[in-house]
């Protein structure tokens, strides 16, 4: 644990504000806040109280959980979170997936427009390709931030709701299923709400498995992606030179709203070619020798939809770059064996 963090003791956490004071109780199911969200489920969807109420008994609310939401990896600077998930191991791993898998993902390519190699990396990044889907049980860490995260307890209360109203629709054992410390599922970490709207069911077996089934997590993600504006055949990033000093961190996250020339008149200019009027905004990562600057697309904003964050988005397309050409090398090259015949 990072030393800032180690200082933290819970009656810090509580003095910030950053955890409920009632995380130290111990009986869950008894909390009134508990007992007004189980009431609420039992009216408005029919859920019996009783059997929520002998849920909630076997729930563990954890500090462990709010700690690690308060450090997460997109809090680091790029230089820091880049080799954590842009590795040399983790473009091999892409690139085997991406053979082993590849009929699935050309049809959701297809389907949806979303590039091979971009689903393959969010696997990748998320889960590495579904072996890592999380140590929490997902109704602990929902509850734990639910109720005992006042800075977006609203957001967890709804999402814990969407995976009880999931579990009852899937017919998943909700004390079972295991997710990361903010709730995500499966191999490609969607949040319960994100399952239960776009989660698909992309080989046709009659269920969405996301736990599971990879054709159906890539499926989901394709679809995930094209639902929040993913544009076929167009590009995702392009790297930028300034001829002048810029800013030296990244400002808030922007849907790209100027042109490319807006950019370019400003003193920013494409490393690659790139049509003058797409809409874009300039990413700047830090690194150690200074800033690094982009150009965010309508499909780079695409990704931060799954994640709303520019280094994620980053990484994901970085490796989406070296999986894609990973697998290329790998690929027998056309004519050769005829000509060794």
């Amino acid at each position: 644990m990072h030393k800032k963090w180690q200082k933290l003791t819970l009656s810090a956490l509580l003095c910030a504000g950053l955890i409920s004071p009632q995380l130290s109780q111990a009986s869950t199911a008894q909390r009134q806040d508990v007992q007004a969200f189980i009431n609420r489920l039992a009216n408005e969807h029919g859920f019996k109280r009783d059997e929520l109420t002998k849920m909630f008994d076997q729930i563990e609310l954890q500090p462990k959980i709010i700690d690690a939401m308060n450090r997460p990896y997109e809090g680091k600077p790029w230089h820091q979170y880049r080799p954590i998930f842009v590795t040399r191991a983790r473009i091999n791993e892409g690139a085997k997936f991406l053979q082993e898998n590849y009929q699935v993902l050309k049809q959701a390519e297809q389907k949806y427009g979303v590039p091979t190699e971009i689903i393959t990396a969010i696997l990748g990044v998320e889960t590495r390709y579904g072996r890592y889907r999380g140590k929490y049980k997902v109704v602990n860490a929902l509850a734990t931030l639910g109720f005992d995260y006042p800075r977006r307890s609203k957001f967890f209360l709804k999402e814990l709701e969407a995976f009880l109203l999931l579990s009852r629709e899937e017919g998943f054992e909700p004390l079972t299923i295991t997710s990361s410390y903010a709730g995500a599922m499966g191999k490609p970490q969607f949040m319960p709400s994100s399952y239960r709207m776009y989660a698909v069911d992309f080989d046709g077996d009659g269920v969405r498995d996301l736990l599971d089934n990879s054709a159906d997590a890539i499926g989901s993600i394709a679809n995930y992606l094209a639902r929040h504006g993913w544009q076929r055949n167009q590009p995702i990033a392009i790297q930028a030179n300034a001829t002048q000093q810029g800013p030296q961190k990244m400002g808030r996250l922007k849907k790209p709203a100027k042109p490319v020339q807006y950019w370019q008149d400003k003193g920013y200019q494409p490393t690659e070619t790139i049509a003058a009027q797409l809409k874009a905004d300039l990413i700047v990562l830090e690194n150690k020798q200074g800033p690094e600057y982009w150009f965010g697309l309508q499909n780079f904003y695409a990704i931060t939809r799954y994640n709303h964050s520019e280094l994620y988005a980053m990484a994901v397309f970085q490796l989406s770059q070296g999986i894609k050409q990973q697998y290329q090398a790998s690929q027998p090259q056309a004519g050769t064996e005829s000509q060794n015949n």
